[in-house]
């Protein structure tokens, strides 16, 4: 069995409770449920582990998931509150702790693993206080917002 603490166990099974069945979860649902355990693994990680695109393709059970787990906390390209607020002063010119909404939109959709038009205005809608009447917003809020409330796509 995977290197996991026992009170991160019991996490996980509370997790399974909420997430699955008594076959397991989804791989559908892989990404949901390691983020449900505080951690934040790309698109490409959840893949690589198992995650499918697709419902009812697969399922994982709990001794199946315990080394994902393990795994995926070890990794290291996983950001974490600050290396977000990092990366968004550098589009903080005034350094007050604002951006331009335009930029926040464009570096969304096209840096790194990129988001549809349809997931960054649902992002927007969720997570982003109004921008001023410059076009600026803070940005340590969204980042707040976004990493303590997940937003679902459909």
């Amino acid at each position: 069995m995977a290197d996991v603490p026992k009170r991160e166990q019991e996490n996980i099974e509370f997790v399974f409770e909420v997430m699955g069945s008594a076959d397991g979860i989804d791989a559908y649902d892989l990404g949901d449920a390691l983020r449900a355990l505080n951690l934040n693994p790309t698109l490409a990680l959840i893949e690589k582990m198992g995650g499918t695109k697709q419902r009812k393709l697969k399922m994982i059970k709990f001794d199946e998931f315990l080394p994902i787990y393990s795994q995926v906390k070890k990794e290291k390209e996983q950001g974490c509150y600050e290396d977000f607020i990092e990366c968004l002063k550098l589009y903080d010119k005034a350094e007050n702790g604002t951006m331009l909404l335009a930029e926040l939109q464009h570096a969304l959709l096209s840096l790194g693993e990129n988001l549809e038009d349809e997931q960054v205005e649902t992002l927007f809608a969720d997570c982003l206080d109004p921008e001023d009447d410059d076009g600026f917003i803070p940005y340590s809020q969204f980042v707040q917002r976004l990493m303590s409330d997940p937003v679902v796509f459909d």
